[in-house]
């Protein structure tokens, strides 16, 4: 399995907006290998939120295959030359190899 984070911290009262945005259905559901997409978000500090994002894949070569897809780019290119928004104040992100899975006793009731 692979693994895609994207960590986006925003002002106060902002993470609701880049929630929508990631969990909006979009032309990477259809995509082959995607196992699942995550959202999930920090409300603990006073100014600020963070958003993450994690992207799981059967594995690196099926997140390869939606980097290099004519929908993946084509919304790149959409976006070319748009400021980000105002209350985005840094964003990350990460990939990692899965090397181990242990399912808990819930596993499967969510």
């Amino acid at each position: 399995m692979f693994v895609q984070t994207r960590s986006i911290v925003v002002e106060k009262g902002f993470a609701d907006q880049v929630v929508e945005r990631f969990s909006s259905e979009g032309a990477i559901d259809a995509m082959e290998g995607l196992v699942d997409r995550t959202v999930m978000v920090n409300r603990s500090s006073k100014e600020q939120e963070e958003v993450l994002v994690m992207i799981r894949w059967e594995s690196e070569e099926a997140w390869k295959n939606w980097e290099k897809s004519d929908a993946h780019i084509q919304g790149h290119r959409d976006n070319r030359g748009k400021p980000k928004p105002e209350f985005i104040i840094s964003s990350s992100v990460n990939m990692y190899n899965v090397k181990t899975v242990r399912p808990g006793k819930a596993a499967g009731t969510v």
